[in-house]
């Protein structure tokens, strides 16, 4: 049931009004009923508030001029839902599927990438195509060049090829539910498993044992250390820099192991559950995680620290891939790629919940907005987090709780926004007259952060595409759900 509705036109003002006063547009979606819903978070009140409108016909006239914050949102909109945002600037699908119902024909039948690409012309203007398939072990993307020499002038990205359909699958098959939270993005199993979690537990009136709680963050922050260490040593190896690259490989499986001994799985499956944990965090876990993190807190700092050391590397990661603050905020940049700008914005700060609700928490952050900053602020995360949970560990001790299935409460919306190892994750789910989930929308960071890849890219040597590329890291399948 939604209430207070408003129409298009305050809903439009009341929208782009709070963006430019500072808050953060987390989601901007369509419900099956032809109604729009926002979710707006204030950092300093560390609070959310959603607005809903109602859309008359199967149009609207579009945010994304006055809050470019919103224009992979109405994208969206546009394709799922076949609602029209007028004078949207560069409408086009996200991930190229046929809509959930007809409208206004907003896009025709058509296949990932298949569509019309931003072109620049002019004498010794080319243009160069990338992907999907590529060279490496990685997921499908399209990436079009418009270049001068070697010079970007222009790089447009097109998703889609791993359209799954999950949200509507998260509805439509209770019993497998948890199972597509955990692979929803496999690399992020414990951010957006929690995330569902907290939103089953807000809907069912459940509460949280402290313990529960530690052991939840502990598995969180291993889960950015193994993908923040990974990624460094990536970073590495994209410039020919071997020795981090071959450290932190390794370092990466040592964090994933540690993930195992907690979780039963490296990818951090089959711990969380709604109400608690489905496995026992003893003191001999406990004990033996905690002698393997020291062991491997001494290997990382002494693997990275070769990187702010060595001129060449630094020669390669600065001032490359720069982007502004503004235009980070512009943008709706979020995780480390905004941090890296200079924004102090993180959900562990900004809404937290769990452990971080007693903890004050300072974000890591650097101002430069090229590669080294994305590379130092993970760096700075890595310390972070192991300091963390070293504090926090002893807490964790706790049993397995059974697996709790109250009656959701009916009529209801709940939203809950995670600090995941990209950035926020934020997840919305509403319960029929029944009780039971009837939508369920997810937005992974890496839906946001894409524009910020292009954007990078501007005025780069082709070249440097790899180590850009790298330093966001973003995610396929999140993205394209």
């Amino acid at each position: 049931m939604v209430k207070d509705i408003l129409d298009i036109v305050a809903f439009r003002n009341r929208v782009i009004n709070a963006v430019s006063g500072g808050k953060a547009l987390l989601a901007l979606f369509a419900l099956p009923e032809h109604v729009l819903c926002a979710v707006l978070g204030d950092r300093e009140k560390r609070s959310a508030e959603t607005l809903f409108a109602a859309v008359e016909g199967d149009e609207y006239p579009s945010l994304t001029p006055q809050c470019p914050q919103a224009h992979m949102f109405e994208r969206e909109i546009a394709e799922q839902y076949d609602i029209a945002p007028l004078g949207h600037p560069w409408l086009k699908p996200v991930r190229f599927h046929r809509p959930y119902r007809a409208g206004a024909k907003v896009f025709a039948e058509t296949g990932p990438a298949v569509c019309d690409f931003f072109r620049v012309e002019g004498a010794e203007i080319h243009e160069v195509a990338v992907g999907p398939v590529h060279a490496g072990i990685i997921e499908p993307g399209h990436f079009r060049f418009q270049c001068y020499g070697e010079n970007v002038l222009h790089l447009d990205i097109a998703l889609g090829f791993q359209h799954r359909g999950a949200e509507r699958a998260l509805v439509s098959n209770p019993k497998r539910r948890i199972f597509y939270m955990e692979t929803l993005a496999g690399d992020t199993t414990i951010g957006h498993t929690l995330a569902y979690c907290r939103n089953i537990e807000s809907l069912g009136g459940m509460q949280i044992s402290e313990s529960a709680e530690a052991a939840r963050a502990v598995a969180l922050e291993l889960e950015r250390l193994a993908n923040h260490a990974g990624d460094l040593g990536a970073l590495a190896g994209d410039i020919g820099y071997l020795p981090t690259m071959s450290f932190c490989g390794r370092l990466r499986g040592d964090f994933l192991n540690m993930t195992a001994l907690l979780c039963g799985s490296r990818f951090g499956r089959g711990l969380l559950r709604g109400g608690g944990l489905r496995r026992p965090v003893t003191k001999e876990i406990a004990d033996e995680l905690l002698s393997r993190l020291i062991a491997a807190e001494a290997d990382l700092k002494n693997a990275v620290e070769l990187l702010w050391n060595t001129p060449s590397v630094l020669a390669r990661f600065e001032n490359t891939g720069v982007i502004s603050a503004e235009n980070a905020v512009a943008l709706g940049l979020a995780g480390p790629c905004a941090r890296a700008c200079g924004l102090g914005i993180d959900a562990r700060k900004d809404f937290p919940s769990g452990i971080y609700l007693k903890r004050e928490f300072e974000p890591a952050v650097c101002a430069t907005g090229d590669v080294y900053a994305r590379a130092m602020t993970r760096w700075i995360e890595c310390r972070d987090s192991i300091a963390l949970i070293k504090e926090i560990l002893p807490a964790a001790v706790c049993g397995p709780e059974p697996e709790a299935k109250p009656a959701l409460a009916p009529d209801s919306l709940s939203v809950s926004v995670e600090e995941g190892w990209r950035g926020e994750i934020c997840h919305i789910a509403r319960t029929d007259a029944r009780g039971q989930l009837d939508f369920y929308k997810v937005v992974d960071p890496s839906f946001r952060n894409w524009p910020g890849l292009a954007l990078a890219m501007r005025g780069q040597q082709i070249s440097d595409f790899p180590l850009c590329n790298k330093s966001f890291n973003l995610s396929y399948c999140g993205h394209d759900l």
